[in-house]
This record gives C-alpha cells, structure tokens and sequence, in this order.
C-alpha cells in the first residue's frame, strides 16, 4: 500500500509502502467503540464518595417526641430525608478498571488507522525539521498541508522542538508513537506522523510484533 509523503511546504516528495496489517486492515467498529469505553473507563479515579446516615455528623437523638405534635413523626436528623442528613445509594470509592485483551487492543488501534488513511485524515511528512521551538512555522506547516481542523502530530521519539512549537496551538496535540491511544486518534479529525513515526508504529503494532509475543507466551 501506497502513501504520499510531503514536505513541510504541503508538496508531495516521496512514496512510501505501509503494513496493511496495520494501515489496511477492515475497522471493526465494535472492538473501536469497546476500547475507548474501556480507556475512558480506567481514567477515572474512583474517588467519589458520600456519606451514609451511620456516617454524617450529628446526634442520633429523636427530634421531639412522637405524638401530640401536629408534626409527622421524625427520629434521627441524620436521616437522608432532611438536609445536611445522609445520602442513599450515593456513590462510594470504587474502581472503574476494565480489561481488554491485548489482540483486541491492538485492532482497535489499528482499526482507527485503517480508517484514518481510508478516509484521506492521515499525513506523512518527512520530517517537521525544527532546529528550534517555533510555533510560527508549526503554524505554517499545518497550512501548507491545508489542515483546518484538530489534529494530533506524532513522532517517533518525544521530540521537545515539536512539543515546545505545537503546544499552545488550539485543538492541536504531540504523542510520541508508543503513547498512541484510541481516545486522542479519536478526539482529533487529522493525524499528521512523520516517516519515522509510521515505521515506528509499524514496528509496534505490525504482525512481526504480535507474533513474536504468541510465541514467547
């Protein structure tokens, strides 16, 4: 498979051939929808709590006497029907963890980049060639290759001129190729990787990959 690789001045200079194991495979939609639950899912902290009737401060005296009131009957003023009283059924520290088996892990990811390329949201450039942090030429390189929306860079190694030139540009964000995950190549429409970064992912995601771990196992 075929991928046109550009310049930082959005002209075609080269092309190159990608894994179809990784780039070409067909998206299943399921596994995609199952593997951002599940990233979304462990993100979360748990920490969340509240604080039963046996747990809120206060006395567990009854209020005033049962009869002759012309009240309704009232015991503890630390039940969940007043206020400052407690909570029923609230939320409790728990964790949200989920697993997902590594093959399923893998095609999800692959998927996304299937659908990425298919879909002409996948840039490959040669290289960002920053000698320095400048936002202004990072700017430049995302008109040249006529991005007008979110889009998230990868290289294949953190590269801080990158981070440092693309970091305050709105709905733009840098991963290294092994931080790639489901949630930022679904959160941002354009993904933009240089050659090294593609070879990278290959190396990681690619058939060679899954197989030396089947056989090691």
């Amino acid at each position: 498979m075929q991928v046109s690789v550009y310049n930082t001045a959005g002209k075609v200079i080269d092309q190159i051939e990608v894994d179809e194991a990784v780039f070409g495979v067909q998206p299943n939609e399921a596994v995609v929808h199952q593997a951002l639950v599940r990233q979304r899912a462990n993100a979360r902290q748990g920490t969340a709590d509240t604080k039963t009737r046996r747990e809120v401060f206060g006395s567990g005296r009854k209020m005033y006497r049962q009869k002759h009131t012309g009240m309704a009957r009232a015991g503890t003023r630390r039940s969940p029907l007043r206020r400052g009283g407690g909570v029923i059924f609230g939320p409790h520290p728990r964790s949200y963890r989920q697993a997902m088996p590594k093959k399923m892990r893998r095609l999800a990811l692959r998927s996304i980049l299937s659908s990425k390329l298919a879909e002409e949201q996948l840039r490959v450039v040669d290289s960002f060639g920053l000698e320095q942090p400048q936002t202004k030429q990072v700017e430049q390189i995302l008109k040249a290759l006529s991005i007008d929306s979110s889009a998230l860079l990868v290289t294949a190694q953190v590269d801080m001129n990158v981070v440092k030139s693309a970091r305050n540009i709105e709905m733009v964000k840098i991963l290294p190729a092994d931080m790639l995950n489901v949630v930022d190549l679904l959160s941002h429409d354009m993904l933009i990787m240089t050659v090294d970064a593609v070879r990278r992912v290959e190396e990681v995601w690619g058939k060679g990959r899954v197989a030396a771990g089947a056989k090691s196992s």
